[in-house]
């Protein structure tokens, strides 16, 4: 089989290989494993390897570069709309030339890919659209569009379309889905906490406007001022790295909230075990790695309710949810801190949860959309 990844993902190329974002390029291995060639359709990096790279597993993967579209300035906005019709026809030829066409969406080559696959209506997909799939979100034009080519069975035939969430009134093209971290052999005993004594909160996101690292930082500040023993770890680097520093040191932060920057799984993974709560204030997501990772060793999550979190977190059975006005998410955590048995459970309940998706698991139901 002939295997056609369309993303736009940038992607680096060194003496070692092709990498890209590890929580991706880990994702798409599970998929490599079950066939014989890879396209890789996607623009070219030009940064240099960090620790959150990966690179790909597989002895016959065929790079083919394209360029990023970018309209976040007009010049740049020019340059797309010049280049996106050699963008259509490589995608095109990819297509034409492949057996699987698998598309990641959202993003822009993935909106060229939507409209290229119309083109092959007889040819096997996927759509991994890792966004937010609610219905009443407000997201922008194109995603919108997205999700309506993708949805559409006129449009847009022989598909399945991984979607996080279990929306109502969907085409038969949509099929719920999940992600996972871990195998089932890194499964552990569940530990439990002691509520009573110095908490330990993290976030593990990008420090980025959308993830809200300051609201997660403020949240823990206020709760220390009224007399919470508690201390944050923020996993992560971004935009707003330096300006949340400058958070940090102006307000005398430095004893209880610290910057740990990108570490590798192995390092989240450890964090996680020593962890009482997960908080990730987001905007916007779509099946929310670092909570389901988190949940996977009993952590507690702490999350706005946002694209399929209330489901995951069965509406606060298995985690606490909160809003986005600051002193309501704090008075909502010290409600919840009344009851160290009620924690416990709510522990308990999203470390059974999230037992059941597993790498394992993934792998068979990537194996049956491969071989559909």
């Amino acid at each position: 089989m002939n295997f056609l990844i369309i993303t736009h993902v940038p992607h680096l190329v060194d003496e070692d290989g092709i990498c890209a974002y590890a929580p991706y390029v880990r994702e798409m291995n599970i998929w490599l494993k079950h066939v014989d060639q890879v396209v890789l359709l996607a623009p070219k990096s030009d940064k240099s390897k960090s620790l959150i790279d990966l690179h790909y597993k597989h002895d016959n993967l065929n790079f083919k570069e394209v360029y990023s579209i970018e309209f976040t300035n007009v010049k740049k906005a020019f340059l797309s709309l010049f280049k996106i019709p050699s963008i259509l026809f490589e995608i095109f030829k990819a297509c034409k030339n492949s057996d699987h066409i698998h598309l990641r969406c959202p993003g822009n080559i993935g909106l060229l890919g939507c409209l290229v696959q119309i083109l092959f209506p007889k040819k096997v997909k996927t759509a991994k659209y890792a966004g937010n799939w609610d219905p009443d979100a407000s997201q922008p034009l194109s995603y919108k569009f997205q999700k309506w080519i993708l949805s559409n069975t006129f449009l847009t035939k022989n598909i399945k379309v991984l979607v996080y969430g279990d929306w109502e009134n969907q085409s038969k093209n949509i099929k719920p889905f999940f992600t996972a971290t871990y195998k089932n052999e890194e499964r552990l005993t569940p530990k439990v906490r002691d509520y009573s004594d110095r908490l330990l909160f993290v976030f593990v996101g990008g420090l980025v406007e959308g993830k809200r690292p300051l609201f997660a930082i403020q949240v823990v500040e206020a709760l220390v001022k009224i007399g919470v023993q508690a201390e944050l770890c923020l996993y992560g680097d971004g935009v707003l790295k330096s300006e949340l520093q400058k958070y940090i040191d102006d307000n005398n932060l430095d004893n209880y909230i610290k910057l740990k920057g990108n570490r590798d799984k192995n390092t989240l993974k450890q964090a996680f075990q020593k962890a009482h709560f997960l908080i990730l204030p987001s905007r916007s997501e779509g099946w929310p790695k670092a909570i389901a990772e988190a949940m996977f060793f009993g952590v507690i999550p702490i999350s706005t309710s946002v694209s399929c979190v209330s489901y995951m977190l069965d509406y606060g059975k298995r985690g606490i949810l909160i809003d986005y006005n600051l002193e309501n998410a704090v008075q909502c955590v010290l409600n919840s801190l009344k009851s160290s048995e009620r924690l416990k459970s709510i522990s308990e309940n999203a470390f059974k949860w999230s037992q059941s998706y597993t790498l394992d698991v993934f792998e068979t139901e990537i194996i049956k959309l491969i071989e559909t």
